[in-house]
């Protein structure tokens, strides 16, 4: 049999757009010819990211982005497509990172330790990495701050490079040339001055050495003063000072109030010094006692008297 040529090419035509529509579906992240397991993620924002774009797991592609759907909210649903034959645990973070400085992004996802695996149509945890021209944001900042000082430093090198500013530095050199000169004849002054005056600098220095002598010797005199007054302090510290002045105080306020007594009239030296009373009457005992001598001396037979033969006495 046969075939036209007009079969053979409506049947080509056939094939190619056949070809060409699951050409389309697989860029858009459609598995035609195998099934796969479809999970969700929710991201606040998904840019560089686009449909067909890889699902990594350590850098190993394992599905691709199937599909994006914006919510009211203004978060975006992700839809991804794994192969069946990958368990994914349950507690599996999706994340959001950039592969290159152009910030184009992929899914990376971080598995999780879980024994729970993901089923189909479950929706994963969602998380968003900065992009790397982000993260290179401190060195850009750092690089301009360095070229701001190479800058600086090529202005002050364009500087030096000025013919006036040379001239300057040679007057500046001519000057320093000029002390050192200075300097030196100086210096020669000084050493002259030292030859000239090294006796009175020996008898200086033998008579520091001779002072250094005497405080050595002052400073071991020193020292036994200062042993002696901490061997005293020592003994004072075991007399019982303490104790001696408690008992002199107690002696002084037992005085004070005997003292207080007295002029108060108590006791019999108090009552001798304060009641006339028992003073008059203590001198007229005092004079009835004279008396008593004067007329016991007049008159010692009134109240001794002797008997040599033992006779009896007059009454």
């Amino acid at each position: 049999m046969k075939i036209s040529n007009e079969t053979k090419i409506g049947i080509l035509t056939a094939l190619g757009i056949t070809i060409l529509i699951l050409t389309y579906s697989y860029l858009r992240g459609n598995d035609v010819f195998s099934s796969t397991n479809k999970f969700y993620a929710i991201y606040d924002s998904v840019e560089g990211l686009s449909v067909s774009k890889p699902v990594l797991v350590n850098g190993f592609p394992i599905g691709r982005v199937s599909k994006m759907d914006l919510r009211p909210d203004g978060k975006t649903v992700v839809q991804f497509k794994i192969e069946p034959k990958y368990n994914i645990p349950n507690n599996t973070l999706a994340k959001l990172v950039s592969t290159d400085l152009l910030g184009t992004k992929a899914i990376v996802f971080e598995m999780g330790n879980s024994k729970v695996y993901a089923e189909d149509q479950d929706t994963l945890k969602a998380d968003i990495q900065g992009s790397l021209a982000q993260s290179l944001q401190p060195i850009q900042k750092k690089a301009e701050h360095l070229i701001n000082k190479l800058d600086s430093s090529l202005a002050a090198v364009n500087k030096i490079l000025n013919p006036e500013f040379q001239k300057n530095v040679d007057r500046s050199f001519l000057s320093i040339a000029n002390s050192l000169q200075t300097l030196e004849g100086t210096t020669k002054k000084i050493d002259a001055l030292v030859a000239a005056q090294s006796g009175r600098i020996n008898g200086i220095m033998a008579n520091a050495e001779d002072v250094s002598s005497n405080l050595k010797t002052s400073t071991s005199h020193l020292n036994a003063i200062a042993t002696n007054a901490e061997t005293l302090s020592h003994d004072m510290a075991n007399g019982n000072i303490k104790q001696t002045l408690d008992n002199a105080n107690k002696a002084v306020a037992d005085l004070q109030a005997a003292i207080s007594k007295i002029n108060n009239g108590q006791g019999s030296v108090g009552l001798l010094l304060n009641d006339d009373k028992l003073y008059k009457n203590l001198n007229d005992a005092s004079a009835n006692l004279n008396a008593l001598f004067i007329d016991l001396k007049a008159h010692p037979k009134r109240y001794v008297s002797f008997s040599v033969f033992g006779g009896k006495k007059d009454k």
